[in-house]
């Protein structure tokens, strides 16, 4: 199949690589393949907040460099419906009305839904699948299959007036996948045969020597476990990750159990996929949450959202008898088949506690291999490396160390060292028609936060308040003075949160109170001038805090004129 949209008609112009997010990080993947006036966009990720992102909900990538060439954007193309490759559409559509969307079945499915719940319907969701040659603008594209943890995963080669780029997702090379489906290495092979540009590559198991395991060895791990059981069995995955739903399912059948599915994602995901037939089992071996009681322990799995340790998720709630209906019980067998993400470790370990607590048995990433990544270790990155034998090469997807560590692999391999680029977000690579390629000028590719219905308004200075505020807390000093004379009616009162209990007897209290007085009433020092009044009380009151107790609350004062 082929698709065509105007052709670029520039020549002799370099072709820009230009990272918006993916780069030095793991999440908000949006990588820009810019020629002339011609530019797609492959995914379009979130990240979730750090700690010290506080009341953030997603963080997703700072898209300035586009808006400002937003007539340039011919097109959205998806490599997987991953969330970090994804979830930042929804905030970021609305600026580009009428730009299509392509992606694989599974991808528009899930996609679909995600789409239709925040009511956007201008942009067109068309289809691309592997062995598909799109030409969008001055690219050409051509999927090819990729093995990874969701179905329909494919990596990119990208047809450009320079050169051969290949793109290669999320992947590993799993020759025992879940749906049959391995890599297609023969189309990776032709490309590096004919020439590739550039390569950038999946770098987030960078660091771990040999072969990520296939996905088979989880399905017989749930097995294992599953075999001497005689109570209910709950699995807690990613809703996203279809191929583990399906070794439930399989591994249920094994040993007669019914499966009952609970979480919002899930449950959707569960639908979409079982309607465009990537999840097979008979019907009759799905049952009703709201039947779950009805079914004897030993005949049940129950599959559940919640292997992040999430507050709202099913498996927390479980575990804090906050469910409607499950509640963990003694004899109960848990199986948290997920690696916790980097800055989860604590709310995973703290769910766990509440499952051991609640009288469950728990397998978890450091008891029972109950889990496998989908993404390639070093072994794999070599491979790609041989079969595609890049020019250039862009080591993508994963924290700086693990680029670094990707880049002295792609050295092993025959990629000249300076031909190696270890780059962070916004930073452009310029490669042009003569093979030659360089840095460019950098471009904006901050962190935009998403906070309730708010997107791109909360920023760093809001978030440095944040942080002061939960590290020191607050101390307000309210003042009322004589608008005429200036000096002071009454006692200044003093109000605190998160700094310490308020309490008039308090030396450091009665003392902030004689500082204030100071500050305002000055010998000969007449002040009718608020603002002024204000910095003074503020800038006071903070030098007698910080000598007193060597913390930093955030001073507030408030000037009443009477």
């Amino acid at each position: 199949m082929t698709r065509s949209d105007e052709p670029a008609t520039d020549s002799g112009l370099p072709l820009r690589i230009i990272p918006l997010g993916g780069m030095g990080e793991i999440g908000k993947n949006m990588y820009l393949f810019e020629y002339g006036d011609d530019i797609v966009i492959v995914d379009c990720g979130l990240m979730f907040p750090d700690e010290e992102m506080f009341g953030i909900d997603l963080v997703i990538p700072d898209i300035t460099y586009l808006r400002e060439r937003r007539e340039n954007v011919r097109a959205f193309v998806i490599t997987h419906a991953h969330e970090d490759h994804v979830g930042g559409l929804p905030y970021i559509l609305p600026e580009f009305p009428g730009v299509p969307i392509y992606a694989s079945t599974l991808a528009r499915g899930l996609l679909g839904n995600k789409i239709k719940e925040h009511k956007l319907h201008n942009n067109p969701m068309l289809s691309i699948e592997v062995g598909d040659h799109v030409t969008i603008g001055a690219f050409e594209i051509e999927p090819f299959r990729i093995g990874h943890s969701i179905p329909d995963a494919m990596g990119l080669a990208i047809r450009t007036p320079v050169g051969v780029v290949i793109h290669t997702g999320d992947f590993k090379f799993d020759l025992t996948p879940v749906d049959g489906k391995p890599s297609d290495f023969h189309t990776l092979a032709r490309y590096g045969k004919e020439g590739v540009i550039a390569l950038l590559s999946d770098s987030t198991r960078a660091e771990n020597p040999g072969y990520t395991p296939s996905e088979q060895t989880v399905g017989e791990a749930f097995r294992e476990i599953m075999e001497p059981l005689k109570g209910r069995v709950i699995v807690a995955t990613f809703a996203s990750n279809i191929a583990r739903i399906q070794q439930v399912l399989d591994a249920a059948a094994t040993f007669d159990r019914k499966v009952a599915v609970i979480g919002r994602s899930m449950e959707q995901n569960f639908r979409i996929a079982s309607d465009l037939g990537y999840l097979k089992y008979p019907a009759s071996q799905i049952i009703a949450k709201d039947r779950i009681g009805e079914t004897p322990a030993d005949r049940l799995v129950i599959a559940t959202t919640g292997a992040q340790g999430e507050p709202m998720a099913g498996l927390a709630r479980m575990a804090n008898h906050d469910h409607r209906f499950v509640e963990i019980q003694p004899g109960d067998t848990v199986i948290v088949s997920a690696s916790p993400i980097p800055g989860n470790e604590e709310y995973v370990a703290r769910t766990i506690d509440n499952l051991f607590k609640a009288g469950a048995n728990v397998f978890y990433h450091t008891i029972k291999r109950a889990h496998v990544s989908g993404h390639a270790s070093q072994e794999e990155l070599k491979l790609m490396l041989a079969l595609t034998q890049p020019r250039y090469f862009l080591p993508m997807h994963g924290e700086f160390r693990m680029q670094v560590q990707h880049g002295r692999l792609a050295i092993e391999t025959g990629v000249l060292p300076e031909n190696v680029f270890i780059i962070e977000n916004g930073q452009p690579i310029e490669i042009s028609a003569d093979g030659s390629a360089r840095r460019g000028t950098p471009v904006p590719a901050g962190y935009v936060f998403v906070d309730g219905l708010s997107v791109g308004d909360v920023g760093e200075v809001v978030l440095r308040d944040r942080r002061a505020l939960a590290n020191d807390g607050m101390f307000m000093v309210v003042v009322t003075v004589d608008k005429q004379t200036g000096t002071v009616i009454g006692k200044p009162e003093i109000v605190t949160r998160g700094f310490t209990p308020l309490n008039e007897k308090d030396p450091i209290m009665a003392g902030a109170v004689e500082r204030i007085v100071a500050a305002i009433e000055r010998p000969g020092n007449h002040i009718s001038e608020v603002a002024l009044l204000k910095t003074q009380i503020k800038d006071g009151v903070s030098r007698y805090l910080y000598e007193q107790t060597k913390r930093r609350p955030m001073v507030f004062p408030v000037v009443v004129e009477v």
